[in-house]
């Protein structure tokens, strides 16, 4: 499914060049459950933008189900960052003034989706995550568990193929993260490939590949035989 060919990401701070991805390559099947793991500054967050297509390498090639994204026009980016992409950040990001249910429909509503469709799969993707009967509450009236499980949620509303988190469980005490790390294994039990950015261990082990990077570059990846 996802494919990095001598991947590169260049950042220019002031005279100097950082390097913040260095000549990456891997492969992942679809179906995957993958952690990336790493100090701060190792390249961890760079690699997770562009494989969402928020960010474009400097050099290499990223190629998602058979096609160089690369090649791609900004339309097509949008439209595959839409339907095929979903994503899960750790300050969840929900708005404040309307209903769990209302957050989850969003991307829908973006799409152009009509109301009705728009609010049977958002139950839909609510129940997945436990949270059918909190429909109605805005994230103020829900705890921080319950916030990330409608991030989750809204992640997975347009049925995406892949999810990628971004320490899904920075903002959560320990029972609220084991709780959300188990509802996306879930997912990906299903099928949805799974990608998490995680500076704790505990998590990044229970996934069955890991990857760990430092100053930009994949030094181990459990994938490949040493």
């Amino acid at each position: 499914m996802i494919q990095l060919q001598e991947l590169c990401r260049d950042f220019d701070v002031g005279e100097e060049v950082v390097h913040a991805l260095d000549h990456v390559s891997l492969k992942l099947p679809a179906g995957e459950y993958v952690s990336i793991m790493g100090p701060s500054g190792s390249g961890k967050s760079t690699l997770l933008n562009i494989l969402g297509l928020l960010d474009t390498p400097t050099s290499g090639s990223y190629t998602l189900d058979g096609v160089n994204t690369s090649q791609m026009d900004d339309n097509e980016l949008a439209s595959i960052r839409q339907n095929k992409i979903g994503f899960v950040f750790q300050s969840f990001h929900l708005v404040p003034r309307l209903s769990a249910l209302e957050n989850v429909e969003l991307p829908m509503m973006l799409s152009g989706n009509d109301p009705k469709l728009r609010r049977e799969r958002g139950h839909a993707a609510l129940e997945r995550v436990g949270l059918g009967h909190r429909d109605s509450h805005r994230p103020s009236q829900l705890s921080g568990g319950e916030r990330q499980r409608v991030a989750i949620a809204r992640a997975i509303v347009m049925e995406p193929k892949l999810l990628l988190a971004d320490e899904p469980t920075g903002n959560l005490d320990s029972a609220s993260g084991r709780e959300v790390v188990k509802i996306m294994e879930a997912l990906n039990a299903q099928g949805l490939t799974l990608l998490v950015v995680t500076h704790d261990p505990n998590i990044g082990e229970r996934a069955r590949r890991q990857l760990k990077f430092k100053d930009g570059r994949l030094e181990h990846d459990s994938g490949v035989p040493a």
